[in-house]
C-alpha cells in the first residue's frame, strides 16, 4: 500500500500484535504458508460454484439408464418385481437429478449475485501471519480484527450465500463480533 506524494510505501501493522508481516489476503491465500494454514478454504470469498449441475445430471442420467436397464430386464425374464422396481427406480432417479440440479442452480445464482457485496468487504482485507488475524487498515469497510473464521462468516454473509458454508467448515460456528460495521 503507497500513500498518494509520500515517495515512498506506509507500512501497514497489525493491529493486534503489531506485526508488519501482513499482506492483503488474496496474496495471502496463495503465498508462504497458505497451504499449511490452509488459507485458501479460510479465507475464500465465496462459495467454488463451478460446473456441478452439469455433473449432477450426467451422474443421475447414468442412474436412470441403468434403472431402465434394470427394467427392461425384468420385462425380458418375466419378472415383474425387477419391472416395477426399475421403474419406480427411474422416476426416483430423475426426480432426484432435478431437485439437485436445480438447487445447484440456485447456489450459483446467490454466489453470482453476492459476488460484489462480498468483494467490497473481501477484497481491502489483510491478514497478519504472526496472529493469524485479518482486519482492514483504517477500519473501511469494516473495523477490528478477526480471525479467518469470522472473516470467512462475514464476508459470506455480507454476500448473502452464509447458508452455503459447507458442513465443518469452522467458518459456520464463528460468531462476528457486534459493532464491524460501524453504525450498523
Amino acid at each position: 500500500m503507497e500513500s498518494v506524494g509520500a515517495g515512498r510505501p506506509v507500512e501497514v501493522q497489525c493491529p493486534q500484535c503489531g506485526g508488519g508481516e501482513v499482506r492483503p489476503v488474496e496474496q495471502a491465500r496463495g503465498g508462504k504458508g497458505a497451504m499449511r494454514e490452509d488459507l485458501y478454504g479460510r479465507l475464500a470469498p465465496g462459495p467454488d460454484k463451478g460446473g456441478d449441475g452439469w455433473m449432477h445430471a450426467a451422474q443421475g442420467m447414468v442412474l436412470t439408464g441403468m434403472s431402465i436397464v434394470f427394467s427392461d430386464t425384468g420385462v425380458r425374464q418375466d419378472k415383474p418385481l425387477y419391472t416395477v422396481g426399475g421403474v419406480v427406480l427411474a422416476l426416483l432417479c430423475v426426480i432426484g437429478t432435478f431437485v439437485v440440479v436445480r438447487g445447484d442452480r440456485r447456489e450459483k445464482a446467490a454466489a453470482e449475485a453476492g459476488a460484489g457485496r462480498a468483494e467490497r468487504v473481501w477484497r481491502p482485507a489483510y491478514y497478519c501471519t504472526y496472529c493469524s488475524s485479518v482486519f482492514c487498515p483504517g477500519g473501511i469497510p469494516w473495523q477490528g480484527v478477526l480471525t479467518p473464521e469470522q472473516f470467512k462468516k462475514l464476508v459470506w454473509t455480507e454476500a448473502g450465500y452464509a447458508d452455503q458454508l459447507p458442513a465443518g467448515d469452522k467458518a459456520r460456528d464463528a460468531q462476528i463480533p457486534v459493532g464491524v460495521f460501524p453504525g450498523r
